[in-house]
């Protein structure tokens, strides 16, 4: 395994066990077997590091995208959509740990802002992604035409956010796959 990825399976680990504050780069050296200073060789600081955590190592949403463009105008829509719902609920769901980290902490978040822009990256950019997709569906004829694509987007992914996040304070009454099938049905009026 080369070693930027040891690093980064660390940098993982180190933040389910001990949190983002928990996670520092001399005990995800120690864990990656390597020296803080081989860190910084791969990575320009924490932010750099846990951005490449959450990109290269948790469940992307790019590709549950990609499947659900390359579905427009094809099969079932509301199992489309569903299928991608529990893709986002489960990205969201290992994301918690790691978001809910660099919200706490001022200077982290300063600098993760600072990287996404420069990158022109964002959780802002799957919703725009999927409400292009709602909108293309509606141009075929799929969707309501008196849906708002962006409402319904920001929707689908604030409902999938909000399950996620629940999911860590309490025992959820209904399976994710009827729930998503639900919230999907509600929302896009399939």
């Amino acid at each position: 395994m080369r070693t930027r990825d040891r690093i980064i399976d660390a940098a993982e680990q180190a933040i389910r066990e001990f949190g983002i504050t928990g996670a520092t780069t001399r005990r995800i050296a120690r864990q990656a077997g390597c020296s803080e200073a081989l860190i910084y060789k791969h990575f320009s600081g924490k932010e750099e590091l846990f951005l490449a955590v959450l990109l290269e190592r948790l469940p992307a949403l790019g590709p549950a995208l990609a499947r659900l463009r390359l579905a427009t105008g094809q099969g079932d829509l509301a199992a489309n959509l569903t299928e991608f719902a529990l893709k986002a609920l489960e990205f969201y769901a290992r994301a918690a740990g790691i978001a809910s980290g660099v919200l706490a902490d001022p200077s982290l978040l300063d600098g993760f802002r600072s990287m996404l822009a420069k990158a022109d990256m964002g959780p802002h950019l799957p919703i725009q992604a999927l409400a292009g997709i709602l909108r293309d569906e509606q141009r075929g004829g799929r969707l309501d035409g008196g849906l708002d694509p962006d409402a319904a987007a920001a929707m689908l992914m604030g409902a999938c956010f909000h399950r996620a996040n629940l999911s860590y304070f309490v025992e959820l009454p209904q399976e994710d796959k009827p729930w998503a099938a639900a919230v999907v049905g509600t929302i896009v009026r399939c």
